[in-house]
């Protein structure tokens, strides 16, 4: 059974790749999605992002869960745009053309449309490249990586730990929900939303001194084995770039310096359709 955002081996290309070469194709691709706003540029960025997350072959339980509160988010966000500076797209592109008049401050324009949708677009950017970053990368390997290019192996164990984590909280909590269920508490579906909102703090509070309990064992085991007496150490999953890391690495780079200089042709990062 598939877990909620965790590392399963499924053959594909990508997990072949270099955990170094992910996570700089990752901090790349992200921070080019939130330095544009150039339509066209985010347009071209969604399809690729798309494509690269089919071919991930990433199943909808690794991801919907999250991706469903992603979602909820990213309308509080649209809305919050909208009720807190409904003329931001007046302003940013220079223009106003009025769609409906509610009255007051408050107005649809084009303009703010077509911001919003940036703004969108941006949200299903980058969500699908996080969820292949976690899904695709082995974290031990990671961190074997991250040491290999100079980076201090306290970094790269503290996020092979993280990402680690995940699936060893995902078990933790559907124990204490079947042990919570069986003691009687209703928290499937088929209760009142109200209830098992009341019911979440039968998971909550458990969950929390289980993982503080994990967190100290862990800790035990890793200053009984020395782990921090030596400044280098050695790596069971280390894995050496390849040609293949050094063409998408390249890629990467060459695509980001494009977008952005797309983007700032003009002086600005804003494309504008309404000139």
């Amino acid at each position: 059974m598939a877990k909620l955002l965790s590392y399963e081996e499924k053959g594909t290309w990508m997990e072949q790749l270099c955990g170094v070469t992910k996570m700089i194709f990752f901090l790349a691709w992200t921070i080019t999605c939130m330095l544009t706003y150039d339509t066209r540029v985010l347009a071209t960025m969604l399809v690729i992002s798309l494509i690269l997350f089919k071919l991930s072959k990433t199943s909808w339980k690794q991801i919907g869960s999250v991706f469903k509160v992603i979602m909820v988010f990213m309308l509080i966000n649209v809305l919050a745009i909208f009720i807190f500076a409904p003329y931001q797209g007046a302003k940013i592109y220079g223009t106003e053309h009025i769609l409906y008049d509610f009255g007051g401050r408050w107005v649809i324009t084009q303009e703010q449309l077509f911001y919003e949708l940036n703004v969108v677009i941006k949200y299903f950017t980058i969500v699908p490249s996080v969820f292949m970053f976690i899904i695709t990368t082995n974290p031990s390997e990671l961190a074997a990586s991250l040491n290999q290019l100079g980076i201090s192996y306290n970094i790269g164990y503290a996020i092979s730990l993280a990402l680690r984590y995940i699936p060893d909280v995902q078990d933790d909590y559907h124990k204490i929900k079947n042990a919570q269920e069986a003691r009687g508490i209703e928290m499937s579906g088929k209760a009142k939303l109200m209830d098992r909102i009341k019911s979440v703090t039968a998971i909550i509070f458990p969950l929390v001194f289980t993982s503080m309990d994990r967190i100290d064992t862990v800790s035990n085991a890793m200053e009984l084995r020395g782990y921090g007496k030596h400044k280098k150490r050695t790596w069971y999953m280390g894995r050496k770039l390849a040609v293949a890391d050094y063409v998408v690495m390249a890629v990467t780079v060459i695509f980001m310096i494009v977008a952005l200089a797309i983007t700032y042709h003009d002086g600005s990062r804003f494309y504008n359709p309404f000139i």
